[in-house]
C-alpha cells in the first residue's frame, strides 16, 4: 500500500507515519500544497497512492481545498469514484458541517477525530479494505 500522509504538525505527522509505515511505503507533505503537487506526480509516474491521510486544517491549502484539487485531478484522468484513492479526513474539528463537508461535498472515504486511536484507524483500514 503506498500511503500519502498531510499533516502540518511534525508530531501527528511523525504519529501517523509509525502507525502506517507497518503496512506500506509512507510519503508526508506539511500541507495542502504539497500533497496535491505529490499526488499529482505520483499519478504521473503511474505509481498512484492507496491512501491519503490528510488533517482539515492547514495553512497554504486547507485539506477540503486539497481533497478538492485531488478529485479534480482524478477526473481528468479518468478515475471514477470506485477506483479512486481512498481519503481519510483526520481532523480536531468535531462539528457536524465539517464532516458533512469532508464526506459529502469532497468525497473522502472516512474521517478521523484526533487524538487517533489505533484502533479506530485500523478498523477504518479494514472497512476500506486497505488491510485484513
Amino acid at each position: 500500500m503506498r500511503v500519502l500522509i498531510v499533516e502540518d504538525e511534525f508530531t501527528s505527522r511523525k504519529l501517523l507515519w509509525a502507525l502506517l509505515a507497518d503496512f506500506g511505503e509512507c510519503d508526508t507533505a506539511r500541507d495542502g500544497l504539497e500533497c496535491v503537487d505529490m499526488f499529482r506526480r505520483a499519478l504521473d509516474r503511474g505509481e498512484p497512492y492507496d491512501l491519503v491521510c490528510m488533517d482539515i486544517m492547514m495553512p497554504n491549502m486547507d485539506g477540503h481545498q486539497a481533497l478538492k484539487e485531488i478529485r479534480s485531478i482524478e477526473q481528468r484522468k479518468g478515475i471514477l469514484p470506485p477506483g479512486e484513492t481512498k481519503v481519510i479526513m483526520v481532523t480536531a474539528l468535531n462539528d457536524p458541517k465539517t464532516v458533512v463537508r469532508a464526506y459529502y461535498k469532497g468525497g473522502a472515504a472516512a474521517y478521523l477525530p484526533k487524538p487517533i486511536e489505533v484502533e479506530s484507524l485500523h478498523a477504518i483500514l479494514r472497512d476500506l479494505g486497505l488491510i485484513e
